[in-house]
């Protein structure tokens, strides 16, 4: 996977996405997700990866100071048309090279992307560089599920699947930065194959 791929990948798949991803099972997952989250009108929140939007969807927007990110134009041009009248800030930018400050955010969400980047590492140091100290990451996610490893067959799958610009054999405890905490891993969907994970910062 490279960038280029995958923007030209969600070009094709922008207009076709939320009959897959925002509905069904992945809708349920993301309501389980954002239900509990404490969002607030003093808190600067960045939705990395936001795609066609479907995440802001979930939440009480209109009142919240919201930065979404999208490396894929086409995708962002579907957030932008639902959210047009919302005070949301939208800005073409890569995941993996984020034009913001240090410790500028007190959520970063990032859904679906961790498995989407062709440098998930990367993407994730640059979440945690941006998040405030006692900010919070929120990630919806597919991963290999925990102290297992991939199966044969996923195994088989892996390099077919990333043609479609996504990798279904990513662990997120080898990619997560040492500076980090993790204050909640839930299984959420596919017997655990797609988690929702809230991390902290050390001090």
């Amino acid at each position: 996977m490279n960038n280029s791929w995958n923007k030209f990948t969600y070009k094709i798949g922008s207009p076709i996405y939320d009959e897959f991803f925002n509905s069904g099972i992945f809708l349920n997952a993301r309501k389980q997700i954002f239900q509990s989250i404490p969002f607030n009108n003093q808190q600067k929140i960045l939705f990395v990866g936001v795609g066609t939007g479907a995440d802001l969807e979930l939440i009480h927007h209109a009142n919240l100071n919201i930065t979404a990110i999208d490396y894929s134009p086409d995708m962002l041009g579907k957030a932008k048309a639902k959210f047009g009248n919302s005070t949301i800030t939208f800005l073409e930018m890569d995941a993996q090279n984020m034009e913001f400050e240090n410790e500028s955010f007190d959520y970063v969400v990032a859904s679906l992307i961790l498995s989407v980047v062709p440098d998930a590492t990367k993407c994730f140091q640059e979440m945690t560089r941006v998040l405030k100290q006692e900010g919070k990451i929120i990630v919806f996610d597919k991963f290999v599920p925990k102290n297992q490893k991939l199966s044969l067959p996923k195994m088989l799958l892996r390099p077919i699947v990333s043609i479609l610009g996504t990798d279904i054999g990513r662990s997120f405890e080898e990619l997560s930065p040492e500076n980090i905490v993790v204050e909640e891993d839930t299984p959420i969907m596919l017997n655990g194959m797609y988690r929702k994970i809230i991390i902290g910062k050390i001090n």
